[in-house]
């Protein structure tokens, strides 16, 4: 009988590797939630623009620009990443490319003048952060053992939704205040400086917390090739990989099925905050508690389901995650109390970590050795092409029966045939490999 040591593996399974590659998730998910949805958005719509309405379509706008841009460039950088070998130069590239713009934000000044500056820095920095989750992503076998892969990456996104939380928390609390609570640092608010701070303070947050993956995690053994010979042999091999994709049969049917479901989760981020202030008139004190609420169950959700992912099957815990979302998403839109809303939401939320954790470990496990990277990035262009459907959706069946009731109805459809197709998939058989 022989034993493994703790660094055993072909790029060393170790737990200071496995606990830094987790870290990631924690360090990047400051963009989306300070950046994104609750801190800089907000400013850029009220401050620089000076109209809500207008400044969240502009905002809105451009996101969709990055969205474009990350599913184009995404599968052929992925393509390239795996014929060059090594992903730590490109996730460190991209990181780069998320922070020098989201620190520049900071002279952002509370003017239209600054408008097309924002959003420029906006658009390269969300690229920037899309991608660097795309090569990330692909090392998920590199740091985790073929019988860990749910449980990493489980623990990685629990971590990435309280990450989120801490930076934000850090935020509120100590540069710009919540409500009568003045903030920690008394810092100037003549020009908004107190808010603009944020964008450093998430621009750190992200390279600091990164750095473990950089140090703790090796690439060893990984073939190497020069950038002009990978660049031309990526492109020839996505070339070919996007024509024999009907030969992968069960990877095509993944990419389906995700994007369907994954589009339903994405509206429901989307929308969820205007379908709770709509129909229960919630102020923007109390979604920010409830949005809070929800991320802490989704963490718990993610933490908790990573064990199933591995005893069970990935497909499994996706398919529990998606009954979990219909089984309670029905009730939820026809409660007209807002305290029970906000239960079967909080219930809701912990269905959602699951379903995104092992969307994550369902495509490593899928996906040729040799062509992770790739594959995640055909993972993210699916994600990314269809991601206007949902919100489309929504819009005209809210428009035509007038109730973001029905609107919102949509969201379950698009989890149900996501399912659906899903039952089609079938899992790989895991190998049996000894624990960290």
């Amino acid at each position: 009988m022989t034993t493994v040591a703790p660094t055993a593996g072909p790029a060393g399974h170790s737990r200071p590797a496995i606990a830094a590659w987790c870290l990631f998730d924690w360090a990047n998910s400051a963009f989306n939630t300070v950046i994104g949805t609750f801190v800089f958005s907000v400013y850029f719509a009220r401050g620089i623009v000076g109209d809500e309405t207008a400044g969240s379509a502009l905002w809105a706008q451009a996101m969709a620009v990055s969205a474009v841009l990350i599913a184009v460039l995404s599968p052929v950088l992925g393509a390239i990443a795996d014929r060059a070998g090594r992903r730590k130069p490109w996730v460190a590239l991209f990181v780069a490319l998320c922070v020098v713009p989201t620190c520049l934000l900071w002279f952002a000044g509370p003017d239209p003048s600054f408008l097309w500056y924002a959003l420029a820095l906006a658009v390269v920095a969300s690229v920037g952060h899309e991608l660097s989750q795309v090569f990330a992503n692909a090392m998920l076998t590199t740091v985790a053992p073929q019988r860990m892969l749910g449980r990493v990456s489980g623990w990685a996104w629990g971590l990435g939704y309280l990450g989120g939380l801490a930076c934000l928390a850090t935020a509120l609390f100590a540069l710009i205040g919540l409500g009568d609570t003045p903030p920690l640092l008394a810092l100037p608010t003549g020009q908004s400086e107190h808010v603009r701070a944020s964008a450093l303070l998430v621009a750190a947050w992200f390279a600091v917390f990164s750095l473990p993956l950089f140090v703790l995690v090796r690439e060893g053994g990984q073939p190497t090739a020069p950038l002009r010979r990978a660049v031309g042999e990526g492109l020839r091999q996505l070339k070919d990989t996007v024509r024999r994709l009907p030969r992968h049969g069960q990877v095509l049917r993944f990419l389906i099925a995700s994007a369907l479901y994954r589009d339903g989760l994405s509206t429901l981020f989307t929308v969820g905050g205007l379908y709770a202030a709509g129909t229960f008139g919630m102020g923007f004190d109390q979604l920010l508690v409830f949005a809070i609420g929800l991320n802490v169950t989704a963490g718990l959700g993610a933490f908790g389901f990573a064990f199933v992912d591995d005893r069970s099957g990935s497909k499994l815990t996706i398919l529990i995650a998606l009954a979990g979302l219909i089984a309670v998403g029905i009730p939820i839109l026809l409660v007209t109390e807002a305290g029970m809303f906000i239960a079967l939401a909080l219930v809701l939320g912990i269905f959602v970590g699951p379903a995104q954790a092992a969307s994550r470990t369902l495509m490593a496990r899928l996906s040729p050795q040799a062509l992770q990277t790739e594959f995640f990035g055909l993972y993210a262009l699916t994600g990314k092409a269809v991601a206007f459907l949902g919100p489309t959706a929504f819009a005209v069946v809210t428009a035509t029966f007038d109730s973001q009731r029905a609107g919102m109805a949509t969201i379950l459809v698009f989890w149900t045939v996501g399912a659906l197709v899903l039952l089609t998939v079938r899992e790989p058989v895991r190998e049996r490999t000894p624990d960290v």
